[in-house]
This record gives structure tokens, C-alpha cells and sequence, in this order.
């Protein structure tokens, strides 16, 4: 585990999840949010975004966060694990409600500056139909990339905790948890 994406739907704990490894594993950590956004949530051009994406990859060990659909497989391909965080929506609604009000007019710690936390009806949405409009594409993305990479699909809360134990534990095989 020395190069690793964390992806899944918003609210599903990517962030969290990369700080907490990046810690356990003396690995930096690279949010993608924070690099993607500008000042007052202004996307880059995306041939820009592209050439940033394929620069980071180029490091020995990282950990990346993020979707960011368009970049994907620019990181599939260089990492050793990938971890898709499939938890259920009703728990990433309530957790992106609620990260809204604890940094209510305030950046998080995994932003970009000039980017005050912000919910609007688009992301909601955008998670409310993630498992029938995006999910499938991710899992046929996952099986392509699966030879050669550790693949962790991790479906609830206890999921996590457990496979971050088994990191801590240094054990990371994670049968158990281990997609495919």
C-alpha cells in the first residue's frame, strides 16, 4: 500500500478515511478537492486539470481522494490499492447535512481556499441517484483495473473501521473486505 485512491460518493467518508490512513501509513495525503477547486468554487480547465492530475501520480507513495470521474483511470493505473467507499445514502446525506452546518461559512480542512462549505439540491441529488447512475460504471471500472492492485470495496461504517484496523494491525490483506 503505497500508492492508494479513495473514492465513492460524496459523504461516504473519503476524506476522513485518507487523513486516518495517511496517518497510520506515513504516506501524504492529497485531496483532491483542494487541489481541483479555485477561489469561489471555479473549476480548472480541464486539459489543465488533466496534466495536474497525471503530475501527481508520478510521486512513489500518496494517498488520493476524490472522483473526479474524468481523471480516473489516470490514477487506477499507477496504484497499488484502490478503496471504493460504497456506504448507503441515507448515511452520506446525513453526513453532508451535517458537515454543511459544522463548517458553515468556513472552508473545510480538505478544500480548497476561497471554498466556504456550500450544499446545494445539485449534490443532493447527485448522491440521492449516485447507486443507479454512477455505482456501475465505478464497479466495471474497479473489475478492469483489478488485476495487479489490491481492490477494498467497503460497504458500511463497520467496514471501515474494520479494514482500518487490519491496517493498524498490519494485516492488510483484508480477505474478508477485498472486492474481488
Amino acid at each position: 500500500m503505497r500508492r492508494i485512491v479513495i473514492v465513492g460518493v460524496g459523504g461516504a467518508g473519503k476524506s476522513t478515511l485518507a487523513r486516518e490512513l495517511g496517518a497510520v501509513l506515513g504516506i501524504s495525503v492529497i485531496h483532491l478537492d483542494a487541489v481541483h477547486w479555485r477561489p469561489g468554487w471555479a473549476k480548472p480547465p480541464v486539459e489543465e486539470w488533466r496534466a495536474t492530475v497525471e503530475g501527481l501520480v508520478q510521486g512513489n507513495s500518496w494517498i488520493m481522494d476524490g472522483n473526479y470521474g474524468g481523471t480516473l483511470e489516470v490514477r487506477f493505473a499507477p496504484a497499488d490499492t484502490i478503496i471504493f467507499m460504497d456506504l448507503p445514502r441515507r448515511v452520506c446525506l446525513w453526513r453532508v447535512i451535517r458537515r454543511r452546518f459544522q463548517y458553515a461559512g468556513r472552508q473545510r480542512p480538505d478544500m480548497a481556499p476561497g471554498c466556504p462549505e456550500r450544499l446545494d439540491l445539485a449534490f443532493l441529488r447527485w448522491i440521492w441517484s449516485y447507486p443507479a447512475t454512477r455505482r456501475p460504471g465505478m464497479l466495471k471500472l474497479l473489475e478492469k483495473f483489478a488485476p495487479g492492485r489490491q481492490i477494498y470495496h467497503l460497504r458500511s461504517s463497520p467496514e471501515v473501521k474494520r479494514f482500518l484496523a487490519e491496517v493498524r494491525e498490519g494485516s492488510s490483506s483484508g480477505a474478508s473486505l477485498k472486492a474481488r
